[in-house]
This record gives C-alpha cells, sequence and structure tokens, in this order.
C-alpha cells in the first residue's frame, strides 16, 4: 500500500502542468484610435477625444473552447465607445457605453462560430456586453514578432497594419507603454499602426486611421 501511495505522489508532482494546460493559444493583435505607446503630457492631451475606437483580433493556432476544435479559426471584436478605451493606472477612467460588433472568420463551421463568439465574449469581459451584431467574413491575421509587422484583414470591413517602432517615432523622448492591452494576453509589445480601419456596419460608425503609435502584437493562452 506505502509502494502505491508513493508512486502516486510522485505522478501528482511529476505531471503537475496537465491540469494547468492551456486549452487554447493564438496570436493577437490590436489598435486603438489613440497612442499606446507615448509621452503622459501628449497622453493626457487626447484623454477623452481619441481612443474611443478598437480592433480586437485573435487568431487560433491550436486548442479548443467550449470541446469545439478551433485551430486556423479566428475571430475578432470592433468596439465604440463613448470616451477614451482603456486605463492609465493612474487616473480613473470611464469609457462610457460600449457598443460592439463581433467578426468571425467565414470558414468556420456553426459550432465553431458559436465557440468563436463565446471565447470573444469570455475574453473581452465588458468590451463584449453590449454586441450589436456578428458578421462572418474573410479573416487573415500573421504576426511577424521579431518585426512588429502585424496583419489583420477582414474583407473590406476592418485592417490593422503595424510596423516596427523606430527611432523617428520618439517625441518627447519620455515615451511609455502608457496603455496596456484591452485584454488579457501575453508577450505583448507595441507598435505603429500603418492602417486602422473599419468601415463596416453595426455600429453607426466608421473610421479610417493610423500613423500612430497605437498597436499591439501579442500571444494568447487560456
Amino acid at each position: 500500500m506505502m509502494r502505491l501511495l508513493s508512486l502516486a505522489a510522485f505522478v501528482a508532482v511529476a505531471i503537475p502542468s496537465v491540469a494547468g494546460a492551456a486549452t487554447i493559444e493564438g496570436e493577437y493583435l490590436e489598435a486603438r484610435s489613440c497612442n499606446v505607446y507615448t509621452g503622459p503630457c501628449f497622453a493626457n492631451g487626447e484623454m477623452e477625444l481619441a481612443g474611443k475606437e478598437a480592433l480586437l483580433a485573435w487568431k487560433v493556432e491550436k486548442g479548443q473552447w467550449n470541446n469545439v476544435d478551433l485551430a486556423g479559426r479566428g475571430v475578432a471584436l470592433v468596439v465604440s465607445s463613448e470616451t477614451t478605451l482603456g486605463d492609465d493606472g493612474v487616473f480613473p477612467m470611464k469609457a462610457g457605453k460600449i457598443e460592439s460588433i463581433v467578426l468571425v472568420d467565414e470558414n468556420a463551421n456553426s459550432k465553431q462560430k458559436a465557440a468563436l463568439v463565446a471565447f470573444v465574449k469570455e475574453s473581452a469581459g465588458k468590451l463584449a456586453a453590449n454586441v450589436r451584431d456578428i458578421q462572418s467574413v474573410p479573416f487573415t491575421l500573421e504576426n511577424d514578432h521579431l518585426s512588429s509587422s502585424g496583419l489583420f484583414q477582414a474583407g473590406e470591413i476592418a485592417k490593422i497594419e503595424t510596423r516596427q517602432l523606430k527611432k523617428g517615432d520618439c517625441v518627447c523622448s519620455n515615451e511609455i507603454v502608457f496603455y496596456q492591452p484591452l485584454v488579457k494576453v501575453e508577450n505583448a509589445h507595441p507598435a505603429f499602426s500603418l492602417d486602422h480601419t473599419f468601415r463596416g456596419p453595426g455600429l453607426q460608425k466608421s473610421w479610417s486611421g493610423g500613423g500612430e503609435r497605437g498597436a499591439f502584437l501579442a500571444t494568447f493562452r487560456k
């Protein structure tokens, strides 16, 4: 009996990661209509005026959600708020009313689409509390973390394109990551948004931006 107990204890210690293993993981790309990497003085000048729009995109590399295999599928959340999204960790900020739409990979089957929507709502929390529409779209998301080049494309509806931050992007020499990503991710690093566009229906609002230090490349594991 003692030998059996010792063996069980050894197994429990030897493979502790099984219970806590990630069930889903992949790439993440985010763009905001304000600078996320900036100096405090510039950020204060944008508060309540900019940063009311955001695109968040996930591409599953492997794993399941709600027991549905989502490998190779993607989903995005388009967010619009009354005022600046995010929290600088110092000043209390309230985004006010938040509305969103979900863009689901058109190659997903019906079970995968339902699982992707559930995944977004769980991951985005209050950002996805008021989803106005769910749309099936062509979906592309490719990140190169070494060069900070990211590309998210949802047909003609939404797009994010980024490049690496470089010397000329430094304005005041006091730049920091002023805002963190809007959702929990891993390995996040800021990038320059060359394009940040939403032209679809559902929010009674569209935008075409870029030219800001307003993006994040990251990975996710849940």
